[in-house]
């Protein structure tokens, strides 16, 4: 990974672990660490062998955000995160979050200590968070005068009401996790939520990965879409696609013998 930023782990079951490989500096994002997670999560998406995702921050913090003072060292300066490559929707910046979804497994954040701004959009950006209690959350972007823009809008609205993503964004207050839990903002808090969300990794990852990724799928591409139709089409596509594939099969014999499946990875 780009300048040892982030530390990236496959086991023998499918479960890759990702680490914010910055603890001196609660893992702020410098240049070096957006490009080190454009890069991870390009790598993910085309490891057909990897079927869950963990992302967490080395030492005492998820990620404190930005960093403000390393950005200027980028060349183009801070703008340069702005910039769009061909074929993608997201500007650079707006990739470390938003091409979690671009990762056909499910990723699942565990998040201790800080995670302001920047590492907030981060976690969002994944499909399942666990936080520690006393964890610290904020859409910090306001104490700086400005507007998170790191994918938000896209993950956002789907776990909070517009009131009160408002009312976090006007005045960047912290949570703790328990209260991020309770709004919805995380969807478990747990003392050790790195070995939760690995506990529930590994869960994932002993269920078909053709049917995990499908369900995935079905749910980002219509989650918030106001258009019934193409919803329902969707389930109906995924399904005849699963419907007398090898991993479905496998899994109703599996269930009827009562032994462990053995499923295939991807093509």
């Amino acid at each position: 990974m780009s300048e040892h930023r982030i530390r990236l782990d496959v086991d023998e079951q499918g479960v890759a672990t990702v680490t914010l490989d910055r603890a001196e500096k609660h893992n702020a994002l410098d240049p070096a660490m957006f490009d080190a997670l454009v890069e991870v999560t390009a790598r993910l998406a085309a490891d057909r062998s990897v079927r869950a995702v963990v992302l967490h921050g080395a030492g005492r913090s998820f990620c404190s955000g930005l960093d403000i003072t390393g950005l200027g060292e980028r060349d183009g300066g801070p703008s340069d995160l702005l910039a769009r490559e061909d074929g993608h929707v997201a500007n650079h910046a707006q990739r470390v979050a938003h091409d979690w979804s671009r990762v056909p497994a499910p990723v699942i954040a565990a998040i201790t200590g800080n995670c302001f701004g920047g590492g907030l959009q981060i976690a969002l950006g994944t499909d399942i968070r666990f936080a520690t209690p006393d964890a610290r959350l904020s859409i910090m972007e306001v104490k700086w005068g400005l507007v998170p823009d790191m994918g938000i809008t896209q993950t956002l609205p789907r776990l909070v009401g517009i009131d009160v993503a408002k009312e976090l964004t006007f005045t960047g207050r912290i949570l703790s996790g328990t209260e991020a839990e309770a709004i919805g903002l995380v969807t478990h808090t747990a003392a050790d939520p790195l070995a939760a969300a690995l506990e529930l990794a590994r869960e994932i990852a002993g269920k078909s990965p053709h049917a995990v990724r499908a369900a995935k799928q079905l749910y980002d591409d219509t989650w918030t879409r106001s258009d019934p139709a193409s919803a329902l089409l969707l389930e109906s596509e995924l399904q005849v696609e699963l419907m007398g594939s090898p991993n479905q099969i496998e899994a109703v014999s599996a269930g009827m013998a009562k032994r462990a499946p053995a499923f295939a990875d991807p093509d």
